[in-house]
């Protein structure tokens, strides 16, 4: 039986004050419930269907598609194939060019980690200016079975600024092929071994467009 050797945590923790994509509510976390005056502690959590380390359903971007709580569990945990992009810079394409043979290695169920690099830049405004999938690299693996794309940046897309094309191609092209987004992972640097397990169920949000996830890559030793 295979045992869990390592584990490493690829998320953000979600808090007051923290970055948040353009016009998504920032999350509050307030004390409703106390030791001192209730004898326990409750916190009334509001955060975004998009705060922090999230996944995306397809209902996230194309209307009447199933939402994050109908989506099968195995869409979220599968084998990572790690894309090694930190050699791009702001606002550049990552294209099949970028990712070479390494595309080669992909099985179907497979999930697709594209390791920029910008999750340096989290908590900062350069953090929006990241490296984003071209339409042909999503294409392209989307034809090899991987159904689930997630990178360590605020969008798989581009994200709006002054210099940007506008519009979320990727983000359509997943939706249609009933696949999964995950975004600001972290730490993927971290994720120094082989074929890891990468987990990324989310919170079940009764019609959720999204939710938040724990992310974390696994190291399976026989």
């Amino acid at each position: 039986m295979a045992q869990v050797r390592r584990i490493v945590d690829l998320s953000h923790t979600i808090g007051p004050g923290m970055q948040v994509y353009p016009g998504d509510p920032v999350p509050a976390l307030i004390r409703h419930c106390t030791l001192e005056r209730d004898g326990y502690n409750v916190l009334d959590v509001r955060i975004g269907s998009q705060s922090g380390t999230h996944v995306d359903a397809p209902a996230h971007l194309k209307a009447g598609a199933v939402t994050i709580d109908r989506l099968a569990p195995e869409l979220f945990v599968g084998r990572g194939v790690v894309f090694d992009v930190r050699g791009l810079g702001a606002r550049q394409r990552i294209t099949p060019d970028v990712i070479g043979s390494r595309a080669d290695d992909v099985r179907p169920g497979d999930i697709a980690v594209f390791h920029t690099g910008w999750s340096r830049f989290y908590g900062t405004e350069a953090y929006y200016t990241h490296p984003f999938l071209d339409p042909s690299v999503c294409a392209l693996l989307l034809d090899r079975g991987v159904r689930t794309f997630c990178l360590d940046a605020p969008s798989v897309d581009e994200t709006p600024g002054e210099d940007a094309d506008g519009g979320y191609p990727v983000h359509h092209l997943i939706a249609d092929a009933g696949g999964v987004i995950g975004e600001n992972l972290c730490r993927l640097d971290r994720i120094d071994f082989p074929d890891p397990l990468v987990s990324l169920l989310p919170i079940s949000l009764e019609g959720g467009d999204g939710a938040p996830t724990r992310a974390v890559a696994m190291h399976l030793a026989d």
